[in-house]
């Protein structure tokens, strides 16, 4: 077969291979006490059960409430590493489109040319991935002045040579479940939400801006930052961050009291490492709709002690219960609402949740050279992405 012909063949075969992993949610027919048996499918719930990755095994889950769905993600893993992703877009699904389509790309482009997986560049991936986001805006800014209002948190975890490397921007969390003797299971936050609803973010903020009254305004018992936005870091927000993407003041839910005088957010991760030690059983990468309605505890607990085949989308499930409860309704009364009218009930809400085999990690810690990250097992909520091979990296 001719280069070119083999190109395109392999092309459209991986984009079957994408998208075969996700199915939609299907009624097993189980009661849990909640009435639901019976109830049908969730016609806006996806997910796939379990796969494999470079050391073990996955389950993969999100649910869409708003009329786009602002989540995207994604799960892609080669020989001998792994590669997850939530971003959970707002204002739109534009910018967490973009950081699917382009930041594993920086991270593999940079791997290489540095010749190793570091924090700094996971760190420069997030800088290349902001500044291709703010130019598209530049470029589009008078025929859509809406796109410098789209934004998106990004959470991203790269396990490889038995260490995983963490990075997030906003509130999405990973947590680990950790082991503690006699079957027990602990869980431990693994990232920092950058949240004004959070003490220590408001006075951080305070700190960055003192001669800045409003850089944080209780509304409506809400907690944002110049009144607007909850979150303080994130891919996009144009408008606050850059005077040049000032809106017009007719615009009144993004109106600013004041002209902008510097950034009030900021696209700088929260970075750090981890080696896995024997005693972490499995990650949760979640965006903040699961958050909203299960504790990191309650998470690992259920993840412990249920089958690993399908755990994210009962996680997803769960969630989607309490929040049916807190509106005194139930799990089957959510399901019959359409896209867009759930958002009153719930956030789009994405679960990624990634076991390790350590026996398997130990294989592909030893490994002489970085592991080829391809689409070997790939999942993407909201569109295709574009991973590929770590290779040549030493």
């Amino acid at each position: 077969m001719w280069p070119w012909l083999e190109r395109i063949a392999s092309a459209c075969w991986d984009r079957v291979r994408r998208y075969a992993l996700t199915r939609k949610d299907e009624d097993d027919g189980h009661d849990d006490g909640d009435g639901d048996a019976g109830a049908g499918a969730d016609e806006l719930l996806w997910s796939r059960d379990l796969a494999r990755h470079a050391a073990g095994e996955f389950s993969f889950a999100v649910v869409q409430a708003n009329d786009v769905l602002e989540d995207h993600s994604q799960v892609e893993t080669g020989t001998a590493a792994t590669f997850v992703g939530v971003y959970d877009g707002h204002g739109g699904a534009e910018a967490s489109r973009f950081i699917s389509n382009h930041l594993s790309a920086h991270i593999v482009r940079l791997a290489q040319e540095h010749g190793t997986m570091s924090e700094d560049v996971v760190r420069n991936a997030f800088s290349a991935t902001e500044e291709g986001f703010l130019s598209l805006v530049r470029r589009t800014h008078l025929i859509k002045p809406a796109m410098a209002t789209i934004g998106s948190c990004c959470l991203v975890g790269i396990i490889w040579r038995g260490t995983l490397y963490l990075a997030n921007l906003g509130d999405s969390r990973a947590v680990v479940g950790c082991s503690s003797g006699q079957n027990k299971i602990v869980a431990e936050q693994l990232t920092r939400d950058h949240n004004a609803g959070m003490e220590e973010i408001r006075q951080e903020l305070r700190s960055l801006h003192p001669d800045d009254s409003q850089i944080v305004v209780l509304k409506n018992g809400v907690w944002r930052i110049k009144g607007i936005i909850q979150v303080s870091r994130s891919i996009g927000d144009a408008y606050l961050k850059k005077r040049e993407f000032a809106l017009d003041p007719s615009t009144a839910r993004f109106h600013l009291s004041e002209p902008l005088r510097r950034p009030v957010l900021t696209s700088e991760p929260s970075i750090c490492s981890r080696v896995l030690s024997s005693q972490d059983r499995f990650l949760i990468f979640a965006s903040d709709g699961l958050w909203e309605h299960i504790s990191n505890q309650e998470a690992v607990e259920m993840v412990h002690n249920s089958p690993r085949e399908g755990i994210a989308r009962r996680l997803v499930q769960a969630a989607l219960k309490q929040a049916a409860r807190k509106r005194e309704m139930r799990y089957g009364d959510i399901k019959k609402l359409d896209r867009g009218v759930r958002r009153y009930f719930h956030d789009d809400i994405t679960v990624v949740v990634v076991f390790i085999d350590h026996e398997q990690l130990g294989q592909e810690g030893s490994s002489a050279s970085v592991p080829e990250l391809s689409v070997r097992g790939f999942v993407d909520a909201g569109g295709p992405s574009s991973f590929s091979g770590l290779n040549d990296v030493t």
